[in-house]
């Protein structure tokens, strides 16, 4: 499988533009779109020197025609290097590094990349440090979760690894307490001290944390669920538990 892929929408690209130019080969431009965001594109292209098409948007159209999900590309797609995993001996250096309690998610079994990508936003505008999941049974860091996430995929460091018991284990090695989610749990998220170096876990929709993840827990957490419904979406649920997470912080710092 090629390393470059085709990155859609004004905001997937230019987040790419800001943070990342170096890895596009290419911008196509839909013809006849020529509104304030396209053209902001456009000086971002400029400015570094990147390759531009303008195109008919069938053209543009015809790029995703293989997709199995309806593409609202907006005029503009780019076709660059995909985000990659990095080294996982790279995660435990940044956790020794950090001048500040470590703030990780670890994603246990997350297969939808709408998920992935939303996930990925919510712990790069809660400022985790790291998002962390399973090489296998996990959704691939690609255009859609590129298009989801508005820029996170490229700021927030992830690292897919091969064992995740093992590195979970490892990182409470280096002083990280895990915080697994799961229903049946006693404490509810808002009793448990986040403000110690925290990683917190997400289970898939449905099935939850598989059981070597959930046994290699410090402790479980649930959200408080005062519905007919029995659990919330898993983007949803990393939010709050990050949110959570950053107003204890805060609370502490004061």
């Amino acid at each position: 499988m090629s390393d470059l892929e085709w990155v859609y929408g004004i905001h997937a690209v230019e987040n790419l533009l800001l943070q990342q130019a170096e890895r596009i080969k290419e911008i196509r431009f839909q013809e006849g779109r020529d509104d304030k965001k396209i053209k902001r594109l456009q000086v971002l292209c400029r400015e570094n020197g990147i390759k531009v098409n303008v195109v008919a948007r069938r053209e543009i159209d015809q790029l995703f025609k293989s997709s199995q999900e309806r593409v609202v590309h907006q005029g503009v797609a780019a076709f660059a290097k995909m985000t990659r995993s990095q080294e996982e001996a790279d995660l435990y250096k940044l956790v020794e590094n950090l001048d500040e309690p470590p703030l990780i998610i670890i994603l246990d079994g997350i297969t939808d990349p709408h998920n992935l990508g939303a996930c990925l936003r919510s712990a790069d505008a809660a400022g985790a440090h790291a998002l962390v999941m399973p090489k296998d049974k996990s959704a691939p860091l690609n255009a859609t979760v590129s298009k989801v996430a508005c820029g996170a995929a490229e700021s927030i460091p992830v690292y897919a690894v091969t064992n995740l018991a093992r590195t979970m284990k490892k990182l409470q090695d280096k002083g990280v307490w895990i915080f697994g989610t799961a229903g049946e749990a006693t404490q509810t998220v808002y009793e448990q001290d986040l403000t110690i170096p925290s990683a917190i876990v997400m289970g898939a929709e449905g099935d939850g944390m598989r059981r070597l993840t959930r046994e290699q827990c410090d402790y479980l957490v649930k959200l408080p669920m005062a519905g007919v419904v029995s659990s919330l979406n898993v983007s949803v649920a990393t939010g709050i538990c990050l949110y959570e997470a950053v107003r204890q912080r805060a609370v502490k710092k004061a």
